[in-house]
C-alpha cells in the first residue's frame, strides 16, 4: 500500500479499533459522532482497500476476523497515544471543553444530579452534557461514556472509582400507616406488616438489619418480607409509602427530605438496614492513566454536590 493510500486509510483503521472496543457499529458511530451509515461505508471502503472481510455480523454485535484483530493489535496503542496527546494539548488550550457523556441511576439522577446540571453548565460554559439515566451498570468504554455516578456496594475492578459520599438506607412508613397498624418493635414484627418491595430477581425477598454501631460486634438478623406492591424505582416506592400502603426500605437520597419534614417516619431506628442498597456513591470512569480535564471538573463538581445533605438539594 502506497503512502498516499495508507494516509487515506488511517481514519478507517482507527474506526476499526473503535469497533473492536464497542463490538457495535451503532455504538462506534455514537463514539465517533458520525452516522451509522457512515461507519458502514467506511468499513466497506477499508475492506475494499485491503481486499478481505474484516467483520462478521451477528444479530446482536459484530465480531472482528483474525486479520482485523491483527490490525487492531498493531495499531490500537499508537492511536491511543495520539488521542492522549491530542486531548492533553486541548486541555492546555484554555477552559475545559467538549461533550461529557454521563450516566447515572434513574432516581439518583433525577433527585441529585439533574438539578445540579444548570449550575455545572454555568460554571463550565464550554462543556456540553449528555445525561443518560439508567439503572443498568453500563459498560462505560464500550458504550462511550466518560463518567458514571453509581450508588453501589462495590465497583468492578476494570473501572477507576472515587467515593463521592457515604450512603445509608432507611426503613420508613407514613404516620397514617403506623397509626392504623402500629409500629414494629423488632425486625421479626415485619412479618405481620405490609412491606413495599424494591423489585429484584426471584420470588423470595428478605431484609437484613444490624443492631449496634460497631460492625464486628453487631447483631445481624434477616427477615422474609412480603407485601402488596413492588417497583424498581425508589421514587415510586416513596410515593406508595407516603400514601400509607406499607413500610418500605429507601436509600437516603430518596427519603431524607421526607424524614426531615415528617412526611415519613423512621421505623426500627435502633436497627440499621444493611446489604440491600449501596453504601457509597461513586464517580466511576473507564480505566486509563489520563483523565480528561472536563471529567476532572465534573468529578470535583459532583463531590461538592454530594457533600450537601440530600434535603438541601443539589
Amino acid at each position: 500500500m502506497g503512502t498516499s493510500r495508507l494516509a487515506d486509510s488511517l481514519p478507517d483503521l482507527h474506526l476499526l479499533t473503535v469497533i473492536a472496543e464497542t463490538r457495535s457499529l451503532t455504538q462506534a458511530a455514537r463514539r465517533l459522532g458520525v452516522s451509522r451509515s457512515s461507519v458502514s461505508e467506511r468499513l466497506r471502503h477499508l475492506e475494499s482497500t485491503i481486499g478481505m472481510s474484516l467483520v462478521r455480523r451477528t444479530t446482536r454485535s459484530v465480531v472482528l476476523t483474525a486479520q482485523a484483530l491483527q490490525f487492531v493489535d498493531d495499531t490500537q496503542a499508537a492511536f491511543a497515544r495520539i488521542e492522549q496527546s491530542f486531548e492533553q494539548v486541548k486541555d492546555l488550550a484554555g477552559a475545559p471543553r467538549g461533550l461529557l457523556r454521563l450516566t447515572a441511576p434513574v432516581a439518583l439522577g433525577r433527585q441529585r444530579i439533574a438539578p445540579a446540571i444548570p449550575e455545572f453548565l454555568r460554571t463550565f460554559p464550554e462543556i456540553r452534557v449528555e445525561l443518560d439515566l439508567n439503572d443498568r451498570f453500563v459498560n462505560l468504554a464500550q458504550e462511550g461514556f466518560d463518567l458514571a455516578i453509581r450508588h453501589a456496594r462495590a465497583v468492578p475492578e476494570a473501572y477507576i472509582a472515587q467515593v463521592l459520599c457515604e450512603s445509608r438506607s432507611f426503613l420508613v412508613a407514613s404516620p397514617d400507616y403506623l397509626g392504623r397498624r402500629g409500629a414494629p418493635q423488632t425486625p421479626a414484627d415485619l412479618a405481620r406488616h405490609d412491606c413495599l418491595l424494591y423489585l429484584r430477581d426471584g420470588p423470595a425477598q428478605s431484609w437484613s438489619f444490624e443492631k449496634g454501631l460497631v460492625r464486628k460486634r453487631a447483631e445481624r438478623v434477616s427477615v422474609p418480607i412480603a407485601g402488596p406492591f413492588k417497583a424498581n424505582n425508589s421514587e415510586v416506592l416513596r410515593e406508595a409509602i407516603r400514601a400509607g400502603l406499607g413500610i418500605g426500605l429507601l436509600p437516603d437520597f430518596s427519603s431524607e427530605q421526607e424524614l426531615g419534614t415528617g412526611a415519613l417516619v423512621e421505623v426500627l431506628p435502633g436497627w440499621r438496614p444493611v446489604g440491600f442498597f449501596g453504601e457509597r456513591i461513586y464517580a466511576v470512569r473507564p480505566g486509563g492513566t489520563r483523565v480528561p480535564r472536563m471529567v476532572q471538573c465534573a468529578i470535583g463538581f459532583m463531590r461538592q454536590v454530594f457533600a450537601k445533605p440530600a434535603r438541601q438539594g443539589a
